[in-house]
This record gives C-alpha cells, structure tokens and sequence, in this order.
C-alpha cells in the first residue's frame, strides 16, 4: 500500500500596503491653518502689539510739523516690526519649543522647513496688518496724507523691514534656550531699540548716538521706510537697504545654526 505525501500549499504572504506620505504642500496648509488659529486665540498680545505703535503715533501728532509726517510715520512703523519680531515670533517660538510642541511636530511627517515657513508666514501677516492700520491711524487722527505709490512702496518695505527683527529674534531664541529667559531678553532688546532707536533718531541723546542710530537695524529699517512714504530715494537710501539686507543675512545665519528644536531645562 503506497502512500502518497502531498507537499502543503504555498502560501503567498499578505502584501503590505505602501505607506503614503502627505505632500508638503498639505502638511504646509494644515501647520499654517493650526498657526493661524493659535494667532487668533492670543489675540490679546496680538492687539498690545498694535496698540503701543498706535499709541505713540496718536501721542506723536505736535511732531509732525518740525519732523514731518513720514518720520512720524516711519518710526511708529518701526516700533510695530520691533513688537511683533522680538514680543511675538521670538516668545512664541520659545514657549512652543518649551512645551515640546517641535519635538512632537519632528516626528511627524512635516519636513523641519514647513514648521519654521508657516511661523514666519503667520508673522508676515501680522507685519501686513499692522502697517495697514497705522496707514489708517495716521490718516483718521494725525491727518497724514501720502501719495498711493508711496503707500505701497513703503508697505513693501515693511515687509523687508520686519525680515530685520525675525531674524534677530531667531537670534535670541536660537541662543538662549530657556523660555523665561528669552522673554526677558526680549523686553530688554526692544526697550534698547526703542529708547537709543527712536530717541536717538530725535536728536537726544547726543550726536554720537544719533549716528549710531541711523545705522542700527532699527536707524536703517526707519530710513528706508521715510524715503518710500515720500517717494524719495537717496544713495543713502539705498546704503541704508543694504545694511538692513546685510542686517537679515546675518542674524538669519547665526539663528538658524545655533537653533534647537529641544528646550534645554
């Protein structure tokens, strides 16, 4: 009696479905929705942000007719991009990093440059925001009236104005790696700009200082934005973009080689 041995069947194993990964576009517009929506609900720092410029621009109205109305202008601008650049992108940046938020973020599929791309995205529109209502602040109550070319030159400008103090507060965040600290930092950098920048730039504090001043980052952004409200560029216009360019490409480079993702505690 023969036995026959049949061999088991082969068995093919399950495929593995592919994994698809989101593209960046789309990871992009979810992280800037989420910022946006994070922006909204602080909207109380969002509102002291435009209220000191506006404030000192109201307060700033009997120097219109010995400085003239794009100084004024020019300067409560300046103070604006200071604000949002080191109290809004630098704390924020440092407290999210602080509660772990990029830590988490780096392990999901999100490139590293669409968490960074949609903060400064976020803050683009902040510097957009508020340089359109100072616009309509210096309008409505200092009666200061511009031609549209230089409403819109010096809009733009405003926008490379304020790269200047994002990259200075990726400065601080990328150096300082404790969140309460940065925050001190910041106030005390942004009460320097504001006291040797802008009183500097009066004539206050001497000679020495008002050079100084015109070419800090702060001297340099104000400049060039007083030129583009009157439509008038100077050699010293252009030296002056040059150095809030070089300004950006500095600060940018030292941030981002000494940012970490991780807060030191």
């Amino acid at each position: 009696m023969s036995t026959t041995i049949t061999a088991p069947a082969k068995t093919t194993p399950a495929s593995t479905p592919a994994v698809t990964l989101p593209k960046p576009a789309t990871v992009f517009k979810n992280l800037l929705r989420a910022d946006l929506t994070t922006q909204w609900r602080n909207r109380r720092a969002t509102f002291l942000v435009l209220l000191i410029p506006a404030v000192i621009l109201i307060s700033w109205k009997g120097l219109i007719p010995k400085f003239g109305s794009a100084f004024v202008l020019a300067n409560c601008i300046t103070v604006g991009l200071n604000a949002i650049g080191l109290m809004g992108y630098t704390n924020s940046i440092a407290r999210d990093r602080d509660k772990g938020v990029f830590q988490r973020l780096r392990i999901t599929p999100a490139p590293r440059w669409t968490i960074m791309v949609s903060r400064l995205t976020v803050q683009l529109l902040m510097i957009a925001i508020v340089t359109t209502i100072l616009f309509i602040v210096g309008y409505q109550v200092d009666h200061i009236v511009m031609q549209p070319s230089g409403y819109a030159l010096a809009f733009c400008v405003a926008v490379a104005g304020g790269a200047v103090y994002l990259s200075l507060g990726q400065v601080i965040v990328g150096l300082i790696h404790n969140a309460e600290t940065v925050n001190v930092v910041t106030r005390l950098v942004y009460f320097i700009f504001i006291m040797v920048g802008m009183f500097g730039s009066l004539g206050m504090l001497g000679d020495a200082i008002n050079k100084v001043s015109n070419w800090s980052p702060y001297g340099t952004v104000e400049r060039i934005l007083a030129d583009a409200l009157t439509n008038v560029w100077t050699s010293t216009t252009t030296m002056a973009l040059l150095a809030t360019i070089g300004y950006t490409f500095l600060f940018t480079i030292i941030g981002i080689r000494f940012f970490r993702w991780q807060s030191s505690k």
